[in-house]
């Protein structure tokens, strides 16, 4: 714990530095700019309402801040985990040359999704004013959500890394492993509504990112309250997976230039 709270003052400014230099370089040569991290998610929150909304038709409340929500923190988490996996091959001119550890390239990489995402909720916010969604002071606990499921993604980010170093095919798992995941995770249905007992405690208990999605809908739409037993449960197991994903990059890191 001490290396990696060394290791973090160390190496900020360049994590920093990362961040900002890839978010400069996606816009670098594009018409629209920056517009473009609005205009992407927005798009597919239209074609995912008109799909569900329209052609085969929900009875959702505010359906269109529904699925936008969920949208918002879903891509945080695929793209995270997506990148994580090559992380190590694709910066190998740094990782060959400079000592870092490997772990700040997913911290800069959370840093670039983790702004998108800051985006998106801005634009959650917007929708909720034009929408005229009655608001509670029970929105305040989207940021405690919010935080548990960076600290999720971390932890998975740190696991897939070691894994994807040695494991060359371990991409191509874990985009269909997400595409599984991502029918199962709620995003253009309710899955409180859809599912009876003991599939929905199945969904919502099993899989993480139902249930922050859930959790983050139940307090800035609906005025309820997160549930708070199963998201303890999931920042304990998110501890977990950050412990093991640190100590396993620790302890692995010297080898990965060898390997690619």
């Amino acid at each position: 714990m001490k290396r990696f709270i060394r290791d973090m003052k160390k190496f900020w400014n360049y994590t920093l530095y990362s961040a900002k230099s890839q978010l400069k370089a996606e816009v670098a040569n594009s018409y629209l700019n920056w517009v473009w991290w609005i205009l992407e998610p927005f798009c597919f929150m239209l074609i995912y309402a008109l799909i569900f909304g329209f052609l085969f038709p929900r009875k959702q409340e505010y359906f269109n801040i529904f699925i936008f929500l969920g949208l918002a923190y879903w891509d945080f988490f695929n793209r995270c985990v997506k990148s994580s996996v090559r992380m190590v091959k694709r910066n190998k001119p740094v990782v060959a040359k400079v000592y870092l550890p490997k772990y700040t390239l997913i911290i800069s990489d959370m840093m670039v999704n983790g702004f998108k995402m800051l985006i998106c909720l801005g634009i959650v916010v917007v929708m909720l004013l034009v929408y005229r969604v009655p608001l509670t002071w029970k929105i305040v606990f989207i940021l405690p959500i919010t935080l548990v499921m960076i600290l999720f993604t971390f932890g998975c980010c740190c696991i897939l890394l070691h894994l994807g170093v040695f494991i060359d095919d371990m991409a191509n798992v874990i985009n269909i492993v997400l595409r599984f995941v991502f029918y199962l995770t709620g995003i253009f249905y309710n899955i409180e509504a859809s599912f009876e007992e003991p599939y929905r405690s199945l969904l919502l208990y099993g899989n993480p990112l139902a249930r922050f999605i859930t959790d983050a809908r139940r307090c800035v739409i609906f005025g309820e309250m997160p549930a708070f037993g199963a998201l303890g449960i999931w920042v304990l197991i998110s501890v977990v997976l950050c412990v093991l994903g640190v100590r396993t990059i620790y302890r692995n890191e010297n080898t990965y230039v060898k390997v690619i």
